[in-house]
Parts: structure tokens; sequence; C-alpha cells
């Protein structure tokens, strides 16, 4: 009979697994053969048992035949666990290449993340570009519009001959600008009323939500609302599910939607998200956050872009309460809330009040941001145009002259008689037509003569 030699247990800890399968073959080869002789012993037996008169000796054949079949059970067995040996074997080779697969799959996910992100990237420089310039266009265009404005009263062209509904014209976008977009990447951090909050501890809007604004407002411009509106909506889907609804990234959110909804001239829906929007910000950030503040502005555009100016006019001189309460009564966004406020009651005739918010946010952008910043000469021309509807000439001609002559100095470096405003060459030519004396009067003298 063969006999089996197993290697010894501490080794088996340190075969791999092709030894392992190699052994195990091996083995189920030894047992396959010893199956077999013990089968032929114990056919031998019974054989032996036909021949054998002798009950003493037929007992003691029965005897090893048992013993045989019993060995023959254990060889099977050991058999069967050798197949189930195989058997995982096979299942781990296909485990492995499964795992092989799914890391080639993690490999081309990450290419494509980084080619994506070089894609977005690229969207958001080209973005930058094209806002500096529309803001280039834009001041080029209130440029041209004053000028337009100027001409028109050297024309001796009366205010009071202007349509009624001129009042209605002021652009609120001008005066207005979006909260959200306010703090974009393009502004000094240091005027920003987001920093402000940072430094006090308080919420910031968070740099993934920047850029989603940046990629919504893109495609708005377009024109492509049918995807701004849906990716807005699943952001906003998206955070009330990781953050839960009074989260004040969800209020940011509710705040793009809403810009969205206003330009598509959908009041209702936005007036409905940004009060949403408000009590969130409220709730969560306390209600003097400059955070607060913003949504209340935006709150105030929408109305006013309704014509409902009585009802936004609280809700901007909240704003303002809140914006000089956090950042200071001289801040240039207590200023730029000042020009809000005065915009609204210039639209319902209250024009001491005008005055006195233009005259207020002239003062701090002098004294924060200099006379030659453009928010200085915007606020001028504002308050001229305020002095115009009163009837006031002679203090928007003071103002216009000064806005003039700064533009002057900024361009050529001084005045001089090569180098004058436009404005002095306009009185100029004012004087020398009035020291012309008259056709008429020359021929009257020569008659009297």
């Amino acid at each position: 009979m063969s006999t089996m030699v197993y290697p010894r247990e501490e080794k088996l800890d340190k075969l791999s697994q092709e030894e392992i399968i190699s052994n195990t073959k091996l083995v189920m080869q030894g047992l396959e053969a010893l199956k077999n002789e013990h089968n032929s012993i114990l056919h031998s037996l019974l054989e032996t048992i036909k021949c054998l008169k002798k009950d003493e000796e037929a007992n003691l054949v029965h005897e090893k035949s048992n013993l045989l079949r019993k060995s023959v059970e254990m060889i099977e067995l050991g058999l069967g666990e050798a197949q189930v040996m195989m058997a995982l074997s096979n299942h781990l080779n296909a485990v492995e290449s499964e795992k092989q697969k799914l890391r080639a799959q993690v490999r081309r996910l990450c290419q494509e993340n980084q080619w994506l992100r070089d894609e977005l990237a690229n969207t958001q420089q080209k973005l930058q570009r094209s806002e500096q310039t529309v803001a280039q266009l834009e001041e080029e265009k209130k440029h041209l519009e004053f000028m337009n404005q100027l001409k028109k009263y050297d024309e001796d062209v009366s205010p009071s001959e202007e349509k009624e509904g001129d009042s209605a014209k002021d652009s609120l976008d001008d005066l207005f600008p979006n909260e959200e977009e306010e703090h974009g990447p393009g502004l000094p951090h240091q005027h920003s009323s987001a920093v402000a909050a940072a430094q006090q501890g308080g919420y910031e809007i968070p740099a993934r939500l920047r850029t989603l604004h940046n990629l919504v407002i893109q495609y708005a411009s377009q024109g492509r609302y049918e995807v701004a509106v849906p990716l807005c909506k699943q952001a906003l889907e998206d955070l009330e599910k990781t953050s839960g609804h009074d989260h004040p990234d969800v209020a940011t959110m509710l705040n793009i939607l809403a810009l969205v909804y206003r330009d598509q001239n959908k009041y209702k829906e936005a007036a409905h998200l940004l009060n949403d929007a408000l009590s969130i910000r409220e709730k969560t950030l306390g209600k003097d956050h400059p955070a607060v503040a913003a949504t209340l502005n935006n709150l105030a555009v929408l109305y006013g872009k309704r014509g409902k100016y009585k009802e936004a006019e609280p809700l901007c001189k909240r704003a303002l309460e809140i914006r000089e309460k956090v950042l200071g009564k001289d801040h240039p966004d207590v200023a730029k809330q000042l020009n809000n406020l005065a915009l609204l009651c210039q639209n319902q005739g209250k024009y001491d009040e005008v005055e006195y918010y233009y005259c207020r946010a002239l003062e701090i952008y002098e004294s924060c941001l200099g006379p030659d910043d453009p928010n200085v000469a915007k606020t001028k021309n504002n308050l001229a145009s305020c002095y115009l509807k009163q009837g006031k000439y002679k203090d928007a001609e003071v103002l216009y002259k000064e806005i003039l002559t700064r533009a002057h100095v900024k361009e050529f470096g001084s005045v001089d008689d090569e180098h004058k405003p436009i404005w002095m060459h306009a009185e100029e030519r004012e004087e020398m037509s009035k020291s012309k004396p008259h056709p008429c009067v020359s021929s009257d003298s020569r008659l009297a003569a």
C-alpha cells in the first residue's frame, strides 16, 4: 500500500497561491492512485471471501474489507475537498480579473475628470474675459449717454418737454447690481461684504457655488435658460439632500435661481425664491448678516423692476442699516446701497431724500476711493440728473462741469490754453457769439445817424 507525505504545517503559511494549487493537484493525483489501490485490494478480498470455507478466516477478511471501505470513503472525502479548493482558486482568479478591470475604469475616469477640469478652467477664463469686455462696453455706453444728455441741454431742450414716462426709465440695473455678482473674481476683495462676514466668523459663499453662478450667468447671457434653470434646480436639489433645506448654501442657490427667473420676467417665482432665501439666511446667519442684506437688496431690485417702489424702499433701508452696522458707515458697499435707495426715492418724487442719499454716497466714495474713482463720477451724474428733474439747473451745471474737468485732467494732465474741457470751449463760443453785433442793430444805427 502506498503512503502519502503531507507538508509540515509551519510551511503552509509561506506558500503562494500558485504553490498551493500545484500541491493540491499533486495531492489529488496521490489520492486517486490510493483510491484505485484500495479498490483493487477490496476487490481481491471480496474474491477471497468467496473461496474461504472456514468461518473464522471469513470473518477476518470481512473486517479487513470494512476497513478498506472506510479508507476509500476518507479518500473520496479528501478528493472532494481538493476539488472545492480548485473551484475556490478559479473564483479568486475571476475576482482578481474583475478587480483589474475596475482599476482600468478608475484610471480612465481620472483621465476624463482631468479633461473636464481643464475644460472648466478654459470656460472660466473665457467668462472672465467676456465679463471684462461687457464692463468696458457698459462704461462706454454710459459715457455716450452722458454726452448725449449734455448735447440736449446745450441745444436748450427743456426737461419739461420730455415725456412723462422718463422717470420710469431710470436704469435699475445700473444702480441695482446683483448681490451675488458683487463678489465675483473681478472685484477687489477689500470691498467685499462676504470677506467682512468671513472676518467675523460668519458665512462665506463657497467657491463651488461661485463657479456655478458664473456658469449660470454665461448661459443666461446667451439666452440658454433651458440649460441654466435645470442646472440651478439640480444643484438646489443636491444641496437640500446633503445639507437640508435650512442651510446657507441652499439660500445662496435660491438667490441664483431667483436672478435667472428675474431675467426671464418670472417675477412671481423669483419673489417666492428670494423670500425663502431671506427666511433661511435670517434663521441660520442672523438678521444682521451681510448675506441677509444681499437678499434684501435683490428683493428690492425685483420690486423696483415691477414699479413697486414703496414696497422696495423699506427693504433697501433695512439692507442699508445692516451694512452700516456690519461694515461701518463709511464703507463703499454702504455708498452703493445709498445709491440704490436714492434711485427708489427718485422714482417716487422724494427729491429731498434723493439729494441726501446721493450726497452722502458721494462723500464716502471720494474719501475711500479717491476723486478719480468711476463711482464718484457716476454718483455726481445721478445727483445732477436729480437736480435737473427739480429745475435746479445751476447746481446740475456745476456737477457736470466737475465731471468733465476731472475727465479732462485724467486724460491730458492739466487745464491750459491749449487743453481745455469741452464745457470751456462751449462757453467761449457762446461769449464770442454774444460779442458780435447783430446785423439789424448796425443797420438801425446807420439810419439814425
